[in-house]
């Protein structure tokens, strides 16, 4: 694994030789640097498969890649191709069958620049796993966001992994091409348990290195556990790695662990005092002050640091476990496990990806994971979804799996503890976040750059204000507000926004708002979000969106493909939250908000107009189990409007209005004066 950048625009040999010096770490075996006319491009080596030197040219075209091919010896055999190594093989079968169908034929992870002629193009592996980063405006790229960061660039975004770029060295112009996921394909097998381990087997097999020193990040849990284990029957000699606080639940149940399997330990207790001194660049290596992305990097990072010290080149996870075998939350009364599934796949990329990779490469390790492994989540996505999750608990059939492979029956029935709380990370960031209004707030003083730049989804109501408020709490910066108008009474899609409204909201906030016109025609209002977003993502330079869907699978899911066609992720931070704690959040939060709309039984015009207080709380709650009210309303059944809340300068008060009353459970809140007014 390696490190790539390239510069697009005058200056660009001294930018691309600044942004390699910014990312050594990523390349100890080497750097090499290319100019020429138009641009100049830089490879760090960081040597798996030899020690072939980037960029590879030949005699039309050019590759920089980070890249590792596992089917390349049999891509060079079926194609005829005489290969030195997997980056060799990737420029010679590009050329030879073309960059997309060459794509469908990689087995591995990889992130690549591709020059051809007078176009270059960048590519990732469609799970993410390699990262890479441009600027869409003063062209260049590179592996980490902080080596375009430091040199000016403003407008930094990360390329989407199912997006292909290309970028026209006469024009100036940048099109994606939106290729979609992986193909999924459905899979029949007599004994589930049997083909998943496997399967395991399989993926790890494939990933170990020939002549590199390996490791395993280990918490004693499942999925590392189930790692380790295949390991040690190949044979292999490795360590593993753990860390927490002294006496943590994962560096006891490792310690545990280790003994009943054999296994080679190491553990690196942290304490208040280091991370209070470690956390700054912590946060730096990560780029990120998200409270839950600091804590699981908190004992990623003295895990890594104890392997690096030992020369470990590769270091194995177990992460993607949850996402394939249902291991999360809100997997639980889900319509569709696989198409969670695949969601929470699509998202890793931002989620965890990006962050373990900075956190490896930093102590100069390859990091393999044998869960995101391709076959295995063919194989995983058609497994039954009563044999992932059930009454008795989640990752069922994993568990099974396990059982076959020897894993010890107290690793087997550990439920599964994230790693900011199974280390006690989480517990340290409280304590030494005292004194700051929270842990987001701390990290915010030790690391102060905003996230990403966010756009969000803005009806007005209170879903989209109180993701708003999520979002800018964990230290994104919401650069605007996105409303769709709409002309009819009802949508799939939108809530009926009221434009004086909404823009009384944005001054309140400080946030600018773009509107966009649809007509409500089912299917046909998407083509027109998607236009608002692109504008809004074009002028605001945004990283993502965000949205307030709770349970609306129909809306998340189409909101979600606009997004990942536009190069844009998405926040849901209320999906999947009871209808009761929404309610109780919003109140506890101080969020003063009224219903404007009513549409179902036992709602009447009683409720429009008035401030939503805990005991109309309760009374929602109490509908719900008499006539199946949403106590959310995400049904329909009521919409709101945000007076007030923590994030507004000012309140909206409301100084004319009517009640439009169509029938005895069918009412309106007609406003026809509002205006600000100091909190």
């Amino acid at each position: 694994m390696c490190g790539i950048t390239g510069c697009f625009f005058k200056g660009h040999e001294f930018f691309a030789k600044n942004a390699a010096k910014i990312m050594k770490h990523r390349g100890i075996d080497g750097c090499s640097i290319l100019s020429k006319k138009d641009y100049s491009v830089a490879h760090l080596l960081h040597s798996i498969v030899g020690f072939v030197k980037q960029p590879i040219i030949l005699k039309n075209s050019l590759l920089i890649a980070n890249c590792e091919i596992y089917n390349y010896e049999k891509l060079a055999e079926k194609f005829k191709l005489n290969v030195l190594n997997d980056a060799d093989l990737m420029i010679k079968l590009i050329d030879k069958i073309g960059l997309i169908k060459a794509l469908d034929e990689f087995d591995g992870v990889y992130a690549a620049c591709y020059i051809n002629k007078n176009k270059a193009y960048l590519f990732r592996d469609k799970i993410g796993e390699k990262p890479l980063w441009f600027s869409p405006k003063k062209f260049c790229f590179a592996s980490e966001k902080k080596a375009l960061d430091a040199q000016g660039i403003k407008c930094a975004v990360e390329l989407n992994p199912r997006n292909v770029l290309t970028y026209d060295l006469k024009t100036k112009k940048i099109i994606l091409k939106y290729l979609g996921f992986i193909e999924t394909k459905k899979v029949k097998s007599n004994d589930w348990a049997e083909s998943v381990s496997n399967a395991l087997i399989e993926s790890v097999k494939k990933m170990i290195p020939e002549n590199a020193k390996i490791g395993v990040l280990f918490s004693g849990g499942i999925d590392s556990t189930i790692v380790a284990t295949i390991l040690k029957k190949m044979g292999k000699d490795f360590v593993c790695y753990s860390s927490g606080l002294k006496k943590s639940a994962d560096v006891l149940f490792a310690i545990k662990t280790a003994k009943n399997h054999g296994f080679k330990l190491k553990v690196s207790e942290f304490s208040e005092e280091s991370v209070k001194k470690d956390l700054p660049k912590i946060c730096e290596i990560i780029e990120s002050s998200n409270a839950v992305k600091a804590g699981v990097s908190i004992p990623f990072f003295y895990a890594c640091k104890a392997a690096q010290k030992d020369g470990v080149k590769v270091i194995f996870s177990g992460l993607g476990s949850e996402e394939i075998f249902a291991g999360y939350k809100r997997f639980e009364g889900s319509s569709s496990i696989a198409d969670e599934s695949i969601h929470g796949l699509k998202q890793l990329y931002e989620r965890d990806l990006y962050r373990d990779d900075c956190l490896t490469m930093h102590h100069c390790m390859e990091l393999r994971l044998p869960f995101l492994d391709y076959e295995l989540i063919n194989l995983a996505l058609s497994i039954p979804d009563e044999l992932k999750i059930n009454d008795s608990g989640k990752k069922i059939i994993l568990r099974c799996a396990g059982k076959i492979l020897g894993i010890h029956e107290s690793v087997l029935e550990r439920k599964k503890v994230a790693a900011q709380y199974g280390s006690n990370s989480d517990k340290v960031l409280k304590k030494i976040s005292k004194g700051f209004a929270g842990k987001s707030a701390y990290l915010r003083s030790v690391y102060s750059p905003d996230n990403l730049r966010l756009g969000a989804l803005y009806s007005g109501g209170k879903d989209s204000n109180l993701a708003v408020h999520i979002m800018n709490n964990q230290n994104y910066k919401v650069s605007c507000l996105i409303t769709m108008l709409n002309r009819e009474e009802y949508s799939y899609m939108f809530q009926k926004a009221d434009k004086k409204i909404v823009e009384l909201q944005s001054k309140a906030l400080d946030i600018p708002v773009i509107f966009g016109k649809t007509k409500g025609i089912k299917e046909e209002e998407l083509k027109d979000l998607k236009k608002l977003i692109k504008k809004a993502r074009d002028e605001y330079c945004l990283d993502g969106i965000i949205t307030g869907a709770i349970f609306s699978a129909y809306q998340r899911s189409r909101i979600f493909e606009i997004c990942e066609e536009l190069n844009l992720k998405i926040f849901s931070p209320l999906w999947h939250k009871s209808q009761e704690a929404e309610i109780s959040e919003l109140l506890k939060s101080g969020f003063e908000f009224i219903i404007v709309k009513v549409a179902a039984l036992g709602l009447d015009d009683s409720w429009l107009g008035r401030i939503i207080e805990k005991n109309d709380a309760e009374k929602l709650i109490k509908l719900n189990k008499k006539w199946g009210v949403n106590v959310a309303g995400e049904g329909g059944e009521y919409e709101t409007i945000v007076l007030n809340c923590p994030l507004f300068k000012k309140k909206i008060k409301i100084t004319g209005a009517s009640i439009v009353k169509e029938d005895e459970n069918t009412a309106f809140y007609n406003i026809k004066k509002a205006e600000l007014s100091e909190k």
